[in-house]
């Protein structure tokens, strides 16, 4: 092959174009695998095309035999490249990969006492392969053995200085190209392979955390309790005054643990923005002002989506305190890498304090400022009220520290992103050795070495760059800059003209549509193969050196591309994480609430009626205290069960547990359980249900009686509480729902995140009043 067609440049593939904005790597799992893969056929095989072209073609001497022999050695090469070595899924450090290696070695070396010069690209191969196969301790030595031998091939066959630098120059750069467009095709198989491992691992981090939480906030204080109650099961023999008090103390504790409960789910919970929306366009719909809603919210961060639901959740609070609003609009937009929402309405009379004292609003600002945005308050002069907050939007480079985004990239990763200003490097001084075998003239390889340098500065500052925006008037001009340091050159120089056109053509394939960049690519392959016709070339030599373009070209493109997927791959695995934790963080949310929430409410109300039986009957304080430790041992328990993932719920125990709470609480309890082996999911979930449901009935202060029915029916199983409790004045319970649909009970609570949990199963919970005044909870799920 000829050594300046190696140092050729060639165009890109512009099927992977980044929209605006985004950081130019296509994430359609085939398309980047088929696109990889043509990248690597078109380059490799080129490659040996070229090979085989000068070998039979260039070469007076070579016979029938002695051509077919070279022809099998180069399409080995060929075949063990494409079908081994570039292979995303193949054990490269296998037996397997050092006897392809040891016959690639053979194949590269062997034919050159036969075919000499016209040989001496071929252990480019074994370079790239050498990079692949063997440790790094070894790797970059056997390059440098590999580079060696072919400049003393050079020399061994009479080349002169020029020819051998420049051939010592192509041969690292094939061999450098041939290592990262494998690494591209493994890059991208590796970005889908990762995502489970990632996601584990991020949820496994955020399990350990919440053990702490969960040790720090509820450990203690439950052990606390337990403690406190063997000590009341000793004084009540000797004094109930001190064991009254400290009844009292268990009371107080039960409540101050509950608040954790809630404070940490409130904590961890991950709110809605589509859900807040539609809440707060019900809720102004039904006070008759006129709202309009625009909500943008297309892949938001968990924390920045959170946050602008709980500021869109208190602005409305807000604006529904003023008497005279007629109008409202609520934005949520993305632009130039920021997330804004802004709340505007009227009605705000002159001199009226445009926050209420007190309002949770009042502390937005720090909250914004923590996550790097702005909050704005304002009321203008025309009766307006504008809420404003403004978040920054992550991108590739703002990785904060310590996120849980995963490991920093690895060793690889790293030697990628070295090796793709090398490789660059490499292009130039090949542009520059070639000019100096046209002309020894300093002013013309002046102006060769001067727009060479600059096309390097370019490149490294702003191509390489994976945070660079594509598709922007910025970027165009700096694609126009790079086309005039590459073609202006050619007025002067004529035939002597050099240059690196695959920096343009793989830069161009990156930064334009897929249309316009194929098209930019085949004209620039039709004036450079022009230029070098006008300029004297052959008609071979015209064909090889625009073959080798192409080749360049696209490899300078997958090269693009394969410091961009480096990137993506880390901003995948944040990403990944950042959706694995948010997931986690809701289930935690719920386990926590629907396990801990009736067991320390229980805690409180058996404590309670302890402290008041003792002076009365102290026999049934006994039963009732020894109920305590046993709520409180099982709330411990349930603390460990949360911390350490599912936990299977007991439908007799909770049934009898339910039973016993509720008679303590003075209730009426007719109880119809169903006895028949459910599997484990539904099992579960229908004794969560049960338990919380009880923990709402405890929370109407006038009930009486509570009827629980578990029953078979045509949709599967379906329990039943019903209480009488509910009135006027109780705030918990929901409208009754009349459509069948599955309602939640109210923003937070414990039926509201059973809702979840039904549905997950494919069922349905409803929760509502009836025309009766009772209140009904009914879950259906199918078996």
């Amino acid at each position: 092959m000829s050594p300046v067609a190696a140092l050729e440049p060639t165009p890109g593939q512009s099927a992977t174009a980044a929209p605006r904005g985004t950081t130019g790597v296509d994430r359609r799992p085939r398309l980047a695998t088929y696109l990889a893969a043509g990248i690597i056929v078109v380059v490799i095989a080129g490659f040996s095309v070229i090979g085989i072209a000068n070998l039979l073609l260039l070469s007076a001497s070579v016979d029938v035999i002695h051509g077919v022999y070279g022809l099998l050695g180069i399409t080995a090469l060929l075949a063990i490249q494409l079908l081994w070595f570039s292979r995303p899924t193949a054990r490269l450090r296998s037996r397997t990969g050092h006897v392809l290696f040891a016959v690639m070695v053979v194949l590269a070396y062997l034919p050159i006492p036969v075919f000499g010069i016209l040989w001496a690209d071929m252990p480019d191969f074994v370079g790239g392969a050498a990079l692949l196969v063997l440790p790094s301790r070894w790797a970059w030595p056997a390059l440098a053995a590999t580079c060696a031998s072919v400049i003393w091939i050079y020399q061994a066959f009479d080349q002169d200085l020029l020819s051998t630098i420049y051939g010592g120059l192509a041969m690292l750069v094939y061999s450098l190209v041939f290592y990262l467009l494998a690494r591209l095709a493994r890059m991208v198989h590796e970005l889908h392979l990762a995502r489970t491992e990632l996601a584990q691992r991020a949820v496994a981090e955020q399990r350990l955390a919440f053990a702490r939480d969960l040790h720090d906030l509820l450990g203690l204080s439950l052990s606390a309790i337990a403690l406190r109650g063997e000590l009341v099961h000793r004084l009540m023999r000797k004094s109930a005054e001190r064991a009254k008090e400290e009844l009292a103390e268990i009371t107080a504790t039960a409540q101050r643990t509950l608040s954790d409960v809630r404070a940490v789910s409130h904590g961890y919970r991950e709110l809605s923005l589509e859900k807040e929306s539609r809440t707060a366009e019900s809720l102004l719909g039904a006070s008759e002002i006129a709202v309009q809603v625009h909500l943008d919210q297309d892949d938001l961060p968990v924390q920045a989506r959170t946050l602008l639901a709980r500021v869109l959740r208190e602005g409305v609070t807000n604006v529904l305190r003023y008497s005279d609003v007629e109008h409202c609009q609520i934005n949520v937009r993305q632009h130039d890498g920021k997330v804004t929402l802004e709340i505007v309405n009227d009605g705000v009379t002159a001199g009226q304090e445009a926050l209420e004292p007190g309002s949770k609003l009042t502390k937005l600002p720090e909250e914004v400022a923590a996550l790097g945005g702005t909050a704005t308050a304002e009321a203008g002069p025309d009766g307006r009220f504008t809420l404003r907050v403004e978040l920054p939007l992550p991108t590739v480079l703002d990785r904060p520290a310590g996120d849980a985004a995963g490991p920093e990239p690895a060793a690889e990763s790293r030697r990628i992103r070295l090796l793709l200003p090398v490789v660059m490097s490499l292009l130039g001084a090949g542009a520059v050795v070639h000019e100096l075998q046209l002309t020894t003239e300093p002013w013309r390889i002046a102006l060769v070495a001067g727009p060479v340098t600059a096309l390097l500065a370019l490149q490294f500052s702003y191509f390489n760059r994976p945070s660079t925006v594509l598709r922007t008037a910025q970027s165009y001009a700096m694609l126009f800059v790079q086309a005039c340091l590459i073609y202006l050159p050619l007025v002067a120089l004529g035939k002597d003209w050099a240059s690196v056109l695959g920096l343009l053509l793989g830069s161009a394939l990156l930064v334009m549509p897929p249309a316009v960049g194929w098209l930019f690519f085949l004209i620039n392959i039709a004036a450079y193969a022009e230029i070098q016709r006008l300029t004297g070339a052959g008609p071979a030599a015209t064909v090889f050196y625009t073959v080798a373009a192409v080749m360049i070209g696209l490899a300078v493109f997958g090269l693009l591309w394969l410091a961009r997927l480096v990137t993506e791959l880390d901003e995948t695995r944040r990403r990944l994480a950042e959706m694995a934790l948010a997931e986690e963080r809701l289930r935690f949310a719920r386990d926590l609430h629907d396990l801990l929430g009736m067991s320390l409410s229980a805690i409180a109300l058996k404590s309670e009626l302890t402290a008041r039986v003792l002076p009365l009957d102290r026999g049934r304080a006994t039963e009732e205290l020894v109920e305590v430790l046993q709520l409180t041992r099982q709330a411990l328990s349930d603390v460990r069960s949360v911390a350490s993932g599912y936990r299977e719920l007991s439908l007799d125990n909770e049934s009898r547990a339910a039973r016993s709470v509720l008679v303590a609480a003075d209730v009426r309890v007719r109880m119809e359980m169903l006895h028949d082996e459910l599997p484990t999911p539904v099992r579960t979930v229908l004794a969560v249900v049960l338990r919380e449901g009880v923990t709402n009935v405890l929370r109407h202060s006038s009930v009486e009686s509570c009827e629980i029915a578990m029953r078979r029916s045509d949709s599967g199983v379906t329990l039943e509480i019903v209480n009488d409790g509910v009135n006027g004045t109780d705030p918990s319970p929901a409208p009754a729902a009349t459509d069948g649909a599955s309602r939640e009970v109210s923003p937070g609570t414990g039926i509201g995140n059973l809702t979840h949990r039904v549905t997950d199963l494919g069922g349905q919970l409803t929760a509502g009043v009836e025309a009766d005044g009772r209140f009904r909870l009914r879950a259906v799920v199918p078996v």
